[in-house]
């Protein structure tokens, strides 16, 4: 255990020093994005009402977290498979889950400080109440680790540039596509049903019922839905992590 966590450290800093001048850009472009979301899509809209800014408000952060986790994190293990960072990391004399556990802490905490300015911004442009859960805190953290696991799983069983190409059309689907800043009723039946099936609008969900608290209580399936996206993440990544060709 001791060596475990030494290694998760080291991994931490190596990451740290390695990446020390493309983080910041991350977390500068994550907090325009969560900001740029709240402020931006108000101004398509001519008038706001309070269900479509509770929509807005809570669909930020989590697209904030979608971008950090399945966009971000697998182009950056992309570009380390090219320039064989990605290979080098491989051949450490450390725990294939320690590299994993602070791959995913590392874009945790580059995802925090957007998703909470995001919720300041919101609540202040559109002056909320939010009646947040208890449960808010696991949620989000459940929401990053789904998106960190299942990006991370995209890019380590894919090549670099097929990689790319699968982040960005999951960049357009859930900006443009998925019912995450607005209800699901407002998409044709035919993608309800594949939303049905996809994370992304029980991410949404789950962001928003735990920071309202609606009446009749926050829904349960949205949460067993993202704990099996995440498992079969982190399953997946750790498989090809310890395969031996």
């Amino acid at each position: 255990m001791r060596h475990w966590f030494r290694s998760y450290l080291l991994l931490l800093r190596w990451s740290a020093i390695r990446l020390r001048y493309l983080l910041p850009l991350v977390l500068v472009i994550q907090i325009f994005l969560s900001v740029g979301i709240v402020i931006g899509f108000a101004f398509l809209l001519p008038q706001i009402d309070a269900a479509t800014a509770l929509y807005l408000s809570t669909g930020a952060p989590t697209l904030g977290l979608i971008t950090i986790g399945m966009v971000m994190a697998p182009q950056l293990v992309a570009t380390s498979k090219t320039e064989g960072t990605f290979t080098y990391n491989q051949t450490l004399p450390v725990p294939r889950t320690a590299v994993l556990v602070s791959d995913v802490t590392t874009w945790l905490i580059v995802g925090t400080p957007g998703l909470i300015l995001g919720l300041v911004v919101a609540v202040l442009r559109f002056d909320l109440t939010l009646r947040v859960s208890w449960m808010a805190v696991p949620a989000m953290s459940l929401v990053a680790l789904t998106t960190t696991t299942v990006g991370l799983a995209i890019a380590y069983a894919a090549t670099p540039p097929v990689t790319n190409m699968v982040t960005q059309l999951i960049v357009f689907i859930a900006l443009m596509f998925s019912p995450i800043n607005f209800p699901a009723d407002r998409l044709p039946e035919w993608l309800q049903t594949i939303h049905q099936v996809l994370p992304f609008q029980y991410m949404a969900q789950a962001v928003r019922e735990t920071l309202t608290t609606p009446p009749d209580g926050i829904a349960a399936p949205p949460f067993a839905v993202l704990a099996a996206w995440c498992t079969a993440g982190l399953v997946i990544t750790l498989r090809i992590m310890t395969r031996r060709d």
